[in-house]
């Protein structure tokens, strides 16, 4: 009897065991599921970070990747300093040295043209090699993108101006009527090569500051953006309903009956 009593709390004891291992074995999974839950949620949280205009990509593939981004961002200094400067020197031979365009370019061809001649002449008597002139060729792949982006931006142009002359939208008819007022002011004030320079120095001197400070500038940017809507609210219900309410709508649909 005593054998078989102290079988019986063996085997009491190995259930006992296996209940509590068990136990732990789901106390764990829960708190593993319990931390795989709290770094969704942050995950979640970081992923919802406010950023400039919407922006879901990092800039340099807003900019659409590869050469291009890499020279407004100066990943490649030597190539965005070389364009910079080329667009620096244009632009105080243009518009201080009043240089023609036409006349640059004449002036330019005529060198070139007679320093190769010459070389190519001295090389004859010389009995030397003549210089290697490659053969220059624009690929076609380059004209076609450049055509297709360019086709994309101004359809979709074309379909804001559409949607705002419809009157969908007022806020951003309001946004591009404050954008062209300030506009033809910079145009009025500064000829369109002028205006050209400073594009180009704005484009090679904002993205690489903005991606270097960006979270700065997008915590900027979302408290600027919370106090513009309160204003376009405060405006919307003081102005735009009221001027919304006095316009017989109901007489235009007496006519179209």
């Amino acid at each position: 009897m005593a054998e078989e009593h102290k079988h019986e709390e063996s085997i009491m004891e190995k259930i006992a065991e296996k209940i509590r291992g068990h136990d732990d074995s789901s106390s764990s999974s829960s708190s593993d599921s319990d931390d795989e839950k709290k770094a969704a949620s942050d995950l979640s949280m970081k992923t919802k970070i406010y950023r400039l205009f919407g922006r879901e990509k990092p800039v340099h593939k807003v900019f659409g990747g590869g050469k291009p981004a890499d020279i407004f961002l100066w990943r490649n200094k030597k190539v965005s300093g070389g364009v910079l400067g080329a667009a620096t020197v244009s632009w105080i031979l243009f518009e201080y040295l009043e240089y023609n365009l036409l006349t640059l370019f004449g002036h330019i061809s005529i060198l070139a043209l007679a320093m190769l001649f010459l070389w190519s002449s001295a090389t004859t008597f010389i009995h030397k090699t003549p210089p290697h002139i490659p053969e220059v060729h624009i690929p076609e792949e380059i004209v076609l993108q450049l055509a297709s982006g360019l086709r994309i931006e101004i359809n979709r142009g074309f379909t804001t101006l559409r949607s705002i002359a419809l009157g969908r939208d007022p806020k951003k008819f309001l946004m591009v009527i404050a954008g062209l007022w300030v506009l033809s002011k910079v145009g009025g004030s500064c000829n369109f090569l002028t205006l050209v320079y400073i594009a180009t120095v704005l484009l090679f001197s904002v993205p690489v500051l903005y991606e270097k400070y960006e979270d700065k500038v997008d915590d900027f940017g979302e408290k600027a953006m919370k106090e513009m809507k309160k204003q376009y609210a405060v405006f919307d219900e003081k102005v735009l309903r009221q001027v919304m309410s006095k316009i017989p709508v109901g007489a235009f649909n007496k006519k179209k009956d």
